[in-house]
């Protein structure tokens, strides 16, 4: 199996939102910062959009993955890119061109990534891949922290990561994740870990991000 590394990515949806610069400052040892947006329409919650991002990738040490979670992202999705997100992560099931979609975002300058609810087939996208640089798995239905973690979900992950190979496309996974879970999804294939509240619901969150790294490192190691 090749060596994919495992990137692990806080939730500023579990941070202090009134001090998203000092929380971040709290995980020095993060690969990315994950940034929930959400609209309303697409999923019932409701975030911070562009203006915020833009914020925050000013102040941020840490490149942001942007999850766009709203209607319309054809739209809307290079705008994140452009604000300086450095992954910027949308909805199949909200896309009516996914691929123009994903081109536009690299052309801005960031990453493409695509998500996947957990009631989606995977099959239909899995002749997308060079299109894209990462494919989120949700293994939660997108819209709300702290669900548990949906097991049948690991079938799928297991699904992406057949079908990207030897390619350079991160496989990410989104919802449920922490120290009971994590191990399960990296030894199915993901290798990109949003955590929230197991990383900000602690009293050390670098700590946490460290002992998920270390949880998900072991568990790949363990599936060559």
């Amino acid at each position: 199996m090749t060596d994919r590394g495992v990137r692990i990515e806080p939730s500023i949806l579990s941070a202090d939102f009134a001090a998203f610069a000092a929380e971040i400052e709290r995980i020095p040892s993060a690969d990315l910062v994950h940034c929930d947006v959400m609209d309303l329409h697409f999923v019932p919650n409701l975030t911070f959009g562009r203006s915020t991002v833009e914020r925050l990738a000013q102040v941020s040490a840490l490149p942001l993955d942007v999850h766009l979670m709203i209607e319309d992202p054809d739209r809307w999705a290079p705008g994140f890119a452009e604000a300086g997100g450095a992954v910027v992560t949308f909805h199949a099931e909200a896309a009516r061109a996914p691929i123009a979609t994903a081109r536009a975002i690299r052309a801005a300058g960031a990453k493409a990534g695509l998500a996947l609810r957990p009631s989606t087939p995977v099959e239909p996208y899995l002749g997308l891949l060079d299109e894209f640089d990462q494919v989120l798995v949700m293994t939660v239905e997108p819209g709300f922290g702290g669900q548990a973690f949906l097991p049948p979900t690991l079938e799928r992950i297991r699904a992406v990561r057949s079908a990207i190979g030897d390619r350079d496309v991160w496989l990410q996974v989104d919802g449920g994740i922490g120290e009971d879970t994590i191990a399960d999804a990296a030894a199915a294939g993901a290798d990109t870990f949003v955590a929230g509240s197991a990383v900000f619901g602690q009293d050390d969150p670098d700590t946490a991000v460290e002992r998920l790294r270390a949880l998900a490192t072991e568990a790949q190691e363990r599936s060559r």
